[in-house]
């Protein structure tokens, strides 16, 4: 996982592909935790998190907002 500063140094195309990407992870933990299939489902937890840090960074960006 990249930390918060590795992510703001992300271009925005690469921070919505990574979002795309968490995305889909999630959505397919989600399908292989309700088929018992999943072998760590913590990592929906870990992904979800990743994902809020990056939709952060796109919408502080859009704001023109500056942190960290």
């Amino acid at each position: 996982m990249k930390t918060k500063t590795n992510l703001r140094d992300l271009s925005e195309t690469e921070l919505q592909q990574k979002a795309r990407e968490l995305g889909e992870e999630v959505f397919n933990l989600r399908f292989q935790v309700s088929m018992a299939m999943a072998k760590n489902p913590a990592r929906i937890g870990q992904a979800r998190r990743e994902l809020a840090r990056v939709q952060t960074i796109l919408r502080e960006r859009v704001l023109g907002l500056r942190r960290g």
